[in-house]
């Protein structure tokens, strides 16, 4: 009787199929019932629907990721961040954007490269919060003003992950160079090319730390033309 009940998810997807009903629904209460049918019990039949996702998925992520974005920004993420750093007097684009790269940098170091990026965080947050700043210390911005605050935003963020990434040990880019070499008999630990990257990492933060700041300098001097 019990492997019959197991049998149960089939009669489900046929009846919701024959009824028309939302194809994903059906499939995700079949897979239910045939787990519960089974012995299974909740914490289980969630867990096994999360290890075939990670397994067998086949469309990106960032799919997934984008109507999340729009609907916050439809309920107002980007005003609530505006509203946020208008809270902080002393805030400039240059220095918000700074501590986003220190942000990004040691977050990808640490292999943590999918917390941020453009989608999830630059375009929804950082971006938004960069023109409050440059607007609130500066006046109204203009349109080729705004475009390239915009671009620093999104240019902070590849500096901090491109840089950063690489003194992650299991990134793609160092078992790249490490295979590669020893091709060439050069035989190099995943670690010994992770601590050299850590100089061009300082080196980066520097240059483009100091690019950030001079915008600062450069938005003051259009206000003042």
């Amino acid at each position: 009787m019990n492997d019959l009940l197991v049998l149960s998810g089939i009669l489900i997807v046929v009846i919701g199929f024959l009824l028309r009903l939302n194809p994903l629904l059906v499939v995700t209460v079949a897979a239910f019932a045939t787990g519960l049918a089974a012995g299974l019990d909740l914490v289980a039949v969630v867990s096994a629907f999360g290890k075939a996702f990670n397994e067998n998925r086949y469309v990106s992520i960032v799919w997934i990721l984008l109507p999340v974005i729009g609907l916050l920004e439809r309920y107002g993420l980007q005003q609530r961040a505006r509203a946020l750093i208008g809270k902080l007097k002393t805030a400039t684009t240059g220095r918000l954007l700074l501590v986003y790269l220190l942000f990004r940098q040691v977050t990808a170091a640490l292999g943590l490269t999918s917390v941020a990026g453009h989608p999830q965080t630059v375009r929804p947050i950082v971006a938004p919060m960069a023109e409050a700043a440059a607007e609130q210390q500066h006046g109204d911005l203009d349109g080729p003003t705004r475009e390239k605050v915009k671009a620093y935003s999104a240019a902070t963020d590849n500096v901090g992950l491109f840089f950063g990434e690489d003194i992650f040990i299991a990134i793609g880019s160092i078992l790249l160079m490490k295979g590669f070499l020893e091709q060439y008999g050069i035989i190099l630990e995943p670690l010994e090319l992770s601590v050299w990257a850590i100089p061009t990492a300082i080196a980066a933060f520097l240059i483009h730390g100091t690019r950030l700041l001079l915008l600062d300098r450069r938005l003051k001097r259009r206000r003042s033309e």
